[in-house]
Order: C-alpha cells, then structure tokens, then sequence
C-alpha cells in the first residue's frame, strides 16, 4: 500500500456520488418547467372560477335588488294604493249620502278622485304583472314563486277591473235615489257597499297579501349571507395560493417579488373588498328600507283602511236610522280590531299621536250613538258630517296617511340606494378575474422562459 506524503486526511467525494448529484441537478432543472406551467394552468383556472363564483353572487344579488325597486315596490304600492282608495271611496260615498239631497262638492270630487286613483293602479299593476312574466334573471325558487303569484295577483286584477264599474253604477243609482227624495237610494248604497267589501277590497287585500309577501322575498334574496360568503371564501383562499405560489417561485428562482404574481394578488384583493363592501352598503339600504319603509308603511295602510271601514260602518248607520244595527257591530269590531292596545294595527305603527286621535274619535262616535239612540238623528248626522266626530277622524285619518307616505319615501330612497350598490359588479367581477389571469401568464412566462 502506497501513501501520499504532504496531503492532509480530509472527507474524500467519489465519482459515484459526483455523477448522482450531477443528474439530480439535471432532473431539478427539467422538472421546474413542468412544475411552472402545471402551476400556471392551476392559478388560471382558480382565478377564472373566482371570476365565475363572484360575478355569479354579484348578479344574483344585483337581479333580486332591482327587482325590489322595478317591480315588487311598484306593485305592493299599486295594491297599498287600491285598497285605501277603495276604502276611502266607499266611505266618501257614504258620508255625501247622508248630507241628503244633492252631495257637497267637496265630498264628490273626493269620491271621483278615489275611483280615477283605483283605475289607474289597478291599470298600471296589470302592466307590472304582465311584466314580472320575463323575470328570468332571478333565482329558480323566486321566479317560481313570482310566476304563481301573478297568476293570482292577475285573476285579482281582471276580478277588479270588472267589478268596479259595478260598484260605481250602484254609487250612481243611490245618488240619483237620494236627489229624488227616494228612499230607495239607501238600499243601492248598501248593496253598493257589500260589493266593495265582499268581492273588490279582498281582491285588493289578496294582491296587497301576494305583493307583500314576493317584495319580503325579494329582500332577502338581495340580502342574503350564503352565497356571499361562499364567495369571500373562495377569494381568500385563492389569495392563499396566490401567496404561496410567490413564496414557491422565491424560493425557487431567487428572486424576491414576482410582478405577475403580485397584480393578480392586488386585482384580486380590490374585486374582494368591491364584492364584500357593495354587499355590505346594499344589504345595510335594503334592510332599512324594509325595517324603516315596507314594514311600517304597511302596518299604517292596513291601520287606514280599519279606520276607513269604521267610518263608513258609522254613516252606514245612521243612513239606515234605525238604532244600533249590523253597521254599528262592525264598527266596534273594527275600533276593537284597529285598538290602540296590545296586537292592534295602531300598535304595529307605533304611532302614539294616531293612538291619542283613534281615542278621541271613539269617544266622538260615543257621543253621535247617544245622540241618534236619543232620537236627535240631525244632530248625529252633524256631528259625522262636520262635527266632532268628523274632525276627529279627519285628525287620525291625515295621521295615518302622513305615516304611509313618509314610510314609502324612506323605502323608496334606501331601495334605490341599496340596488345601486350592485352596479356594474357583476362585470367588475369578470375584468378582475381577466386581470388576475394576465398577471399570473405575465409572472409565470418570464420565469419560464429563463428555461428555455
């Protein structure tokens, strides 16, 4: 055995393991090419499917909030609007009819303008619902539900487009009865009366109840959580990878900020904080607007038309002149009905001062039964024609109505409010998509092509 004189003992590399470090450095270098565009083609698809998912949430949310205020706002209103029209024309109606003879002028433009209003809503609901058909951006289980529902509300419509001409005819026949001194004329108010209530105000109520119900669904589809924060989780798990994928290439290629990488991270960043902050200001508008507008809104009609209802109940009354009859029943099941008190309509509004007005109108009416009960019949046909009890309901009846047209405006501004925060989302969605797809071709394609 031969030794080396002068050479230091140290760890000694064979040529076995100098040729295995060799090929795996080869096998390293022919792999990352590979590794680059499989990762490529994941980031391309992962973004295009968050591009999908948002814009899919963006639209869905978008389609149910401009059906809040394109349709199902215009409809309940249309409804709100025939009901109390309705009402309050019948109740017009009957207030005149006691006066005898020719009815003030002031009491028969206000029953003309009650019927023109009614025929216009009723004209203008019909179009909506024609309308509402080709609502087909709106998710399965609401269009569905929209379909079902204007088939009915369109049975409702064709049932009061029919039927009032017949209730004015018979208004009609009572006022010419009434001029002449005939007696005859109080039968045709009567009769005129039960066609109101029994077939044209539940058609009202019906479509109201419907309208209602589909603008409540409509709402909670534009704010709903579920399919929104599906999508916040996709986004950021797609950051996730995106910043992995950028450590990945640091550690790889040595450099320290890939530029593809990091405007697709950025697009993807704005379109998640534009999807998440739109949704956020859109549910926070439309929510008040249900809280703040449609709710109390309605609670106020459904209050009005009791309140309208009870009135005409006390001039029906004293037209019959025959003591406390069926009439003056419905009034105190409709004063009972309409409160104030624990679950009434007058509760459900919150209104104290229409409380304190329905309080002083009952004991108005108290005063007018005891007047006619004691055979002072003119002097109770005062009172309901411009006595107390005419200025009280009057009081309560402008309450009422301040309530509901000051509620549909907060409605209508926060519904609007809440449907233009969706504008242009959905399409927004797509450009960021198509922007975090660039990046990621930009980013990866420089480093391959350091391969070739």
């Amino acid at each position: 055995m031969t030794t080396i004189v002068g050479m230091s003992p140290g760890p000694v590399t064979t040529v076995p393991a100098v040729r295995r470090a060799r090929w795996r450095s080869r096998l390293e270098g022919a792999a990352t090419p590979a590794r680059l565009r499989l990762l490529l083609a994941l980031l391309i698809l992962l973004s295009l499917a968050w591009g999908v998912l948002a814009a899919l949430t963006a639209d869905q949310h978008a389609s149910a909030a401009a059906d809040v205020v394109a349709v199902s706002e215009p409809l309940s209103l249309d409804a709100e609007q025939i009901y109390t029209s309705l009402s309050d024309a019948d109740a017009t109606a009957a207030s005149a009819f006691l006066a005898g003879g020719l009815e003030p002028a002031a009491a028969r433009q206000r029953y003309q303008a009650d019927i023109t209003e009614a025929a216009i809503r009723i004209e203008a609901a019909s179009a909506l619902v024609g309308s509402s058909a080709a609502r087909t951006k709106l998710p399965g289980h609401l269009a569905n539900q929209v379909s079902a529902a204007g088939s009915a509300v369109g049975d409702d419509l064709a049932m009061l487009s029919g039927q009032l001409p017949a209730y004015t005819d018979e208004v009609g026949t009572a006022r010419a009865d009434n001029r002449l001194g005939l007696p005859l004329g109080a039968a045709y108010l009567r009769e005129a009366s039960a066609l109101l209530r029994g077939t044209l105000l539940p058609a009202a109520s019906d479509i109201y109840t419907r309208e209602s119900a589909l603008l409540t669904s409509a709402s909670a589809q534009a704010t709903g959580l579920p399919l929104i924060v599906i999508a916040v989780l996709a986004g950021l798990g797609l950051g996730y990878v995106l910043f992995r994928s950028s450590r990945w290439l640091s550690r790889h290629t040595h450099r320290v900020v890939n530029y593809g990488l990091l405007l697709a991270a950025l697009a993807g960043l704005v379109s998640l904080v534009w999807l998440t902050g739109a949704f956020a200001v859109g549910r926070g508008d439309l929510l008040h607007a249900q809280q703040q507008g449609s709710g109390p809104a309605q609670a106020f009609a459904r209050a009005e038309v009791a309140a309208l209802q009870a009135h005409a109940d006390e001039s029906l009354t004293l037209i019959d002149n025959t003591g406390d009859d069926d009439y003056q029943k419905d009034y105190l099941k409709l004063q009972k009905l309409l409160g104030p008190g624990p679950g009434t309509l007058l509760a459900a509004t919150g209104s104290s001062q229409a409380a304190a007005q329905a309080q002083a109108w009952y004991q108005a009416h108290q005063a007018l039964r005891a007047q006619d009960d004691a055979g002072n019949h003119p002097g109770a046909v005062a009172s309901a024609q411009t006595g107390d009890a005419a200025r009280s309901f009057a009081r309560l009846s402008a309450t009422l109505s301040e309530g509901i047209q000051t509620h549909q405006a907060v409605f209508a501004s926060s519904a609007r409010s809440g449907r233009d925060a969706f504008t242009g989302l959905a399409i927004g969605m797509i450009v960021a998509s198509l922007v975090m797809v660039a990046g990621c071709v930009w980013g990866l394609s420089r480093r391959l092509a350091e391969y070739r």
